[in-house]
């Protein structure tokens, strides 16, 4: 598919005079000091190619969200050949500026990272951080004073294998944070699958008639890990037990804890490439059913597997449940799942408007928000291809590729946003990690990506209307956990109620802001909002002004 000008319609289709919803600030910003590197430029190996995630986070409790960018290796890197890539920490100045502090915070990681989930897992009201790598991953504790301990050998909570998009949840409701860990491939980086080699058949691994990398298709799947939260700062792997162990040996690559079916208990849903995915429904005793082909969401609306790389979650039709996003390949349609209760999705993608417009591109990181504030909540889409082989094809897809925004037009129907000319919508990015968050408390959601071989993007949100919104810090009391990850808040404005969660985790290996954001349109008198604490209390708190951001605390009301 090509736009007016012959260009794949993955780096073009740019609309002159359309109205500018982002720009790419990265370099005012300072963010263009970091450097991603994943692999060779070919991408030869599959672990080349899915890159890393992003996570939001106000790691110092100023009140601002900061930036931690995962970064990838090389072979040589993780044999202690050559220097590895680094990941970084970069701090809010509050003016629009980062400044770069890893070393004083000590979280370099220096592994091959692939994902990234924040959560206060001790409840100390210090956002700590996980990190999936290929090889030992690694659990950050925050310290209080700017700095970080890696404690994940401590925790029992390290692996060794190739882990991807973790999530954090209590699961169990004993008010401690649990960590859920999916697996990718099983791979060994002294043992490289190419066709031709190592009993792979030539010609095996094509695409399009074209070689490629081999996988994951005809390799094994990496294991799933459900660790329980022992209170004392260490973990115990309960994955058989609990039923998530992935005996079917899928390719995991995105996670997230939910309370999908309502009944005060975190579900769990996980993205799987080229493979069904999962949906888990929490028993209450511990463990959980897989009941993912019987919920629907295993496999598309035409009975098909896709190849799933990212989750968002969100009430996009205003019902009161929570639907899911999921990001595919190439030449395939991203999924909209809606929520119709009881453990019930049905695909409505191409009824939505989502089908046809999302097929050339290959997806990654992905979020519900509302970048206008109108009430509705709208998907962002992250993308970028696996083979930089794309560019020398007649595929009519690119190795860099344009985000796509969809504005959600009524509950029901998405609209694609046009990419304005120069606007950050209209930039070629090989992108993957995609976070979301308020980074200038101006109470509008901006969007950071990690992408390929590349410096981040930066994208600040510059949407100018008369709309008004909400931002809520929940912080938990003694009975759930601290930072209130499980939370369900329920507002409702002119009759109509809206539904936001607090989630570790999703999108693609990524952890977006934590704090609630809420769209309330041109009305400013907020009628209800409820908060559904994780560890089952209720509360109704009045709101008497909007426009701005307030913390509640569980039991004790709005904070001054």
């Amino acid at each position: 598919m090509k736009d007016s000008k012959s260009r794949p319609i993955t780096a073009g289709g740019f609309v002159d005079g359309a109205p500018v919803v982002f720009i790419d600030i990265t370099k005012e910003a300072g963010l263009d000091k970091f450097h991603h590197r994943s692999g060779g430029s070919e991408k030869s190996t599959i672990i080349d190619a899915p890159g890393s995630g992003v996570a939001l986070l106000d790691y110092d409790n100023d009140g601002w969200l900061d930036i931690y960018l995962l970064n990838g290796s090389t072979v040589p890197s993780i044999k202690g050949k050559e220097r590895p890539p680094r990941a970084m920490l970069f701090h809010n100045n509050h003016d629009g500026t980062f400044t770069d502090v890893t070393d004083k915070a000590g979280v370099a990681n220096e592994r091959w990272g692939f994902g990234v989930a924040v959560a206060d897992y001790d409840n100390d009201g210090w956002p700590d951080i996980y990190v999936a790598n290929y090889g030992k991953n690694r659990l950050y504790h925050n310290n209080h004073d700017g700095t970080f301990t890696d404690v994940a050998e401590k925790a029992g909570v390290t692996l060794g294998g190739w882990s991807t998009g973790p999530t954090w949840g209590d699961y169990d409701h004993d008010g401690l944070l649990d960590l859920f860990v999916p697996g990718y491939v099983n791979y060994n980086v002294d043992r490289p699958i190419f066709a031709g080699k190592n009993g792979v058949p030539e010609g095996a691994c094509q695409y399009r008639g074209v070689s490629v990398f081999c996988g994951p298709m005809g390799l094994i799947g990496e294991s799933d890990h459900l660790f329980h939260n022992n209170g004392d700062g260490t973990f115990t792997d309960v994955s058989l037990k609990a039923g998530l162990a992935d005996r079917e040996g899928r390719y995991g690559f995105a996670a997230v804890f939910a309370d999908l079916d309502d009944d005060g208990w975190l579900d769990l849903v996980v993205a799987n490439d080229s493979t069904p995915n999962y949906f888990y429904r929490n028993r209450r005793d511990g463990a959980f059913e897989d009941v993912s082909y019987d919920s629907g969401f295993a496999v598309n609306g035409e009975g098909r597997a896709q190849a799933s790389m990212g989750i968002a979650l969100g009430d996009y039709n205003r019902d009161g449940k929570l639907d899911l996003f999921i990001t595919t390949f190439s030449d395939d349609y991203k999924t909209l799942y809606r929520n119709d209760g009881g453990a019930n999705f049905t695909d409505v993608s191409f009824r939505a408007g989502l089908g046809n417009f999302t097929v050339p591109f290959l997806a990654w990181g992905a979020g519900f928000l509302d970048f206008d504030n109108d009430g509705l909540l709208d998907i962002f889409i992250a993308n970028g291809h696996v083979y930089p082989i794309a560019d020398r094809t007649e595929w009519g897809t690119t190795w860099a590729e344009r985000p796509q925004l969809f504005r959600n037009l009524d509950g029901a129907k998405f609209q694609e946003v046009p990419p304005a000319t120069g606007s950050g919508l209209a930039a070629a990015i090989p992108a993957r990690g995609a976070a979301f968050g308020d980074l200038f408390n101006d109470g509008h959601i901006d969007v950071v990506l990690n992408n390929m071989d590349s410096p981040p993007t930066l994208l600040r949100n510059v949407v100018k209307n008369a709309n008004h919104w909400l931002t809520l810090k929940l912080i938990g009391g003694p009975k759930g956990p601290r930072d209130a990850i499980g939370a369900k808040v329920f507002l409702t404005i002119g009759g109509i109620r809206q539904r936001a969660d607090v989630f570790s985790g999703g999108s693609y290996g990524s952890s977006s802001d934590q704090r609630v954001h809420l769209g309330l349109g041109t009305l400013s008198k907020v009628d209800k909002l409820e908060i559904h604490w994780p560890g089952g209390a209720v509360e109704e708190i009045s709101i008497l002004g909007v426009d701005r951001s307030i913390t509640i605390i569980e039991g004790k009301g709005i904070q001054p």
